[in-house]
């Protein structure tokens, strides 16, 4: 942050009112970078740019250009509106909840034909006559679960009414709602069942199953009794996770949290009908108050993860009642007895495992920046915190690809790797392979003004490096190194060459050689991969040239549609149709597909 971002910023804070509202932070290229509320904007907004901060709160005021504000007439509209900008414009320095995380449900249906599935995505209970049971944390015992209860309970397992039965009817696994008249009487003794066992796992189901695997066994089938073992140990699995229970009987979710350096673990306690069945969490860098963090979190967590049980414990925060405005349940910040036991329990956990994650990332520290701190010491450059890594891959010239991959502080960074196709080298020629890609990268980074990595990878020996050197001098970037990977006859890392092609040789057990062969590894996985993709779908494009009636449009439409020969032999003729084929042609397509294999 510049002295004149400093004085506007200043200037700035003096207008800002003492009422609720929501702000947000802008970089200097006008990106939200963190959102929050507050019951005083002045204050709070003061507060970043005064005073003494810890290391993390300190980098993310330096990335700030300027700032903007709402005023709103409670601190319960700037919770909203908080929440609202951070699904949209999803800020760096926010806690986030992944949009693809949710938890799944039993879903039991109500109607004439009921049904018991897995489902992830909440259906609106006014509308729909269904039973949720859950979350299930542990999508695994969420499956088994039902997957035993579809075999004791002979409700239907098909989406749509077939016209006759199928083979669940004759493993007496289902009723046959579709040629049977099944009462509600029949309906309703069976939803009993499924309600009894969803909430008490083990009330009748282990006896029941029990008297089967016995008169199995007396009458000699061995295989049905082994079967009635194996679902009799599955549902005693899942009923041993739940030790701690209270004998009220009642959903709710306790959590808990552990601040430490920066971090912040939050633990969610997942009881169930009164038994403690699966806890989750989250650890996230900390820029703000610990209250605010959680209340953010469980908002967010509710909003877009989990439905909300009847029953929500948690540790004291301050103005917690807000969380009543937006989350139907009752909320207790329990101070004695059982539950503040549990809170308790969560806080502890929250610790254990921040203290453990912290042990990891110092362990995997040690093994990436140490080992890229002797690396630099080596080649005689600053320490190369953006590697960018390059593998060229072909068979015999054809399909030449080359892949990137990126790694920052020695932890790959999967979001910033890329993919080539060569366009200008003919037959395998790695050299100027090499150069093509380079040349088309770094152009790319100083024509859109991108982050310069701090040294480049060349998956191979001098001549890759030179061929790197030739580039990047062609560019004019003098500011990038260069080194490159020497392998044995085995493919495997054996040295490192520098910018003046001298071979460093590697101790085969440091962590710098275990570093860099997880490096080669994965660059040469990437782009092998995409070779792969790439040869597949030219070999594809390459036999349907020679095929009478696919012409120019259908070629398109067949290669836009399917992968690989195999899926149009699999595709049925309809599907085929669909895309505008004629009989005569599918009969033509397939078999001269069943020729080439």
């Amino acid at each position: 942050m510049n002295e004149q971002v400093k004085q506007q910023i200043h200037e700035k804070l003096q207008l800002v009112p003492k009422k609720p509202g929501c702000y947000q932070m802008y970089n200097s290229d006008n990106v939200i970078i963190y959102v929050g509320k507050a019951k005083n904007l002045s204050n709070r907004l003061k507060s970043y740019f005064t005073g003494s901060h810890d290391a993390k709160t300190t980098q993310m005021v330096s990335n700030i250009d300027h700032f903007e504000y709402i005023i709103t007439s409670t601190e319960a509209e700037a919770f909203l509106l908080e929440l609202n900008y951070i699904k949209e414009y999803r800020p760096k320095y926010n806690i986030l909840l992944m949009d693809d995380k949710t938890y799944p449900y039993i879903q039991v249906t109500k109607d004439k034909y009921p049904k018991i599935s897995i489902v992830r995505t909440i259906p609106n209970k006014k509308k729909t006559s269904v039973s949720l049971y859950g979350p299930y944390p542990s999508s695994k015992d969420c499956k088994t679960t039902v997957e035993i209860l579809n075999r004791i309970i002979p409700f239907r397992k098909c989406n749509t009414l077939p016209k006759k039965p199928c083979l669940y009817y004759a493993m007496n696994q289902c009723l046959a709602p579709c040629i049977n008249d099944i009462s509600k009487e029949t309906n309703d003794y069976y939803l009993e069942k499924v309600h009894s066992y969803l909430t008490k796992p083990d009330s009748w189901l282990i006896n029941d199953l029990t008297i089967k695997m016995q008169k199995a066994a007396e009458e000699l089938e061995f295989e049905k009794a082994k079967e009635y073992r194996d679902m009799i140990a599955s549902i005693s699995s899942v009923v041993e996770k739940q030790k701690i229970s209270l004998t009220d009987g009642i959903d709710r979710d306790i959590f808990g949290y552990y601040v430490k350096d920066g971090l912040i673990n939050i633990q969610v306690f997942h009881m169930r009908n009164g038994k403690l069945i699966e806890r989750s969490g989250s650890v996230f860098d900390l820029y703000d108050s610990v209250d605010d963090a959680l209340m953010l979190y469980m908002l967010q967590f509710y909003n877009d993860v989990a439905l909300a049980p009847k029953e929500i414990l948690i540790p004291f925060v301050d103005d917690s009642e807000i969380l009543n405005e937006f989350i139907d349940s009752k909320i207790y910040i329990p101070k004695i007895g059982i539950k503040k036991q549990l809170v308790d329990l969560a806080c502890e956990n929250a610790k254990t495992n921040l203290d453990n994650l912290q042990k990891e990332r110092l362990n995997k520290i040690s093994k990436t920046t140490d080992a890229l701190d002797l690396l630099a010491k080596m080649l005689g450059i600053k320490y190369p915190k953006t590697i960018e890594i390059f593998d060229n891959s072909n068979i015999q010239g054809a399909s030449s690809v080359s892949g990137m991959v990126v790694y920052v502080d020695g932890v790959k960074a999967p979001s910033k790797y890329r993919k080539y196709k060569i366009k200008t080298v003919d037959g395998a020629d790695d050299y100027h392979t090499m150069q093509e890609v380079l040349r088309r990268r770094y152009k790319r980074v100083i024509s859109d003004n991108l982050t310069k990595c701090d040294l480049i990878i060349v998956d191979g020996g001098i001549p890759q490096v030179k061929a790197a050197k030739e580039v990047l001098l062609e560019l004019g970037i003098n500011d990038i190194n260069v080194m490159g990977l020497a392998k044995d006859d085995k493919h495997r890392t054996r040295a490192i060459i520098n910018e003046s092609f001298e071979e460093i040789e590697l101790a085969k057990n440091s962590n710098l050689f275990l570093l860099l062969e997880a490096m080669q590894d994965e660059v040469h996985r990437f782009a092998i991969t995409f070779f792969s993709k790439v040869h597949s779908e030219s070999m594809f494009a390459s036999v349907l040239d020679d095929i009478e009636g696919i012409g120019e449009k259908r070629k398109k439409k067949l290669l836009s549609t399917f992968d690989d020969i195999y899926e149009v032999l699999d595709a049925s003729d309809d599907r085929l149709k669909s895309l505008g084929l004629p009989k005569d042609v599918i009969e033509n397509l397939k078999e001269k597909l069943q020729s080439k294999m």
